[in-house]
């Protein structure tokens, strides 16, 4: 055996060495992106939970208001519905922004329910609504923390997977971009609201 034979082997198992290591950072940073999510899952079911007994409690109230108690309910059912389908796939961009607009159509539902509230002044003032209220306010700052971290593992995931030469490795293995969770979907809803008085 010669010494360019021993330096071919030498490199070759370097290389593969590489491979595997590349490769198992690759699953490591797509297995937090799916705990990430698993931390947005726990906190997106607190408030599906609570959702149902905002609208019980607000329905003795809102008698002329079903359509906005029915709009939140069915919208709470799109989010639950949306929220499987990107637990069964945390890295895909379809599932990921279909839960992203299944959200905004809930959290829209939500804030009108509450702004119907503020009409009534014995609903406000009800402790048990007072109290799903905070539960509520207290469920989405934890969401909103929990997406943080999760688009951090995203922006992680995907750094590895578009830098050279680690991009070798994620296209043959076939990982691709994850999607990161976003609060709004079009410059519209990005725009601060007008009030007038």
């Amino acid at each position: 055996m010669t010494t360019t034979w021993w330096t071919l082997l030498a490199i070759a198992v370097v290389l593969v060495w590489w491979a595997i290591a590349a490769y198992n950072r690759l699953v490591e940073l797509r297995n937090r992106i799916a705990n990430a999510f698993g931390q947005i899952d726990v906190q997106l079911k607190r408030r599906y939970d609570l959702i149902p007994n905002l609208v019980e409690v607000a329905r003795g109230y809102l008698q002329h208001e079903a359509s906005t108690l029915q709009a939140v309910i069915e919208a709470r059912g799109q989010a639950q519905g949306a929220a499987a389908v990107a637990r069964a796939a945390p890295t895909n961009a379809g599932a990921v922004g279909g839960l992203a607009l299944a959200e905004g159509v809930l959290g829209a539902s939500l804030g009108r329910l509450m702004v119907v509230a503020e009409a009534y002044p014995d609903l406000k003032a009800d402790a048990t609504m007072q109290q799903l209220s905070e539960e509520l306010a207290s469920t989405e700052n934890r969401v909103g923390f929990a997406r943080q971290a999760f688009n951090d593992q995203v922006l992680d995931f995907n750094n590895a997977a578009q830098q050279f030469p680690t991009l070798i490795v994620a296209r043959l293995a076939g990982f691709t971009s994850a999607a990161m969770l976003e609060s709004t979907q079009s410059e519209e809803e990005r725009r601060a609201p007008r009030v007038q008085f």
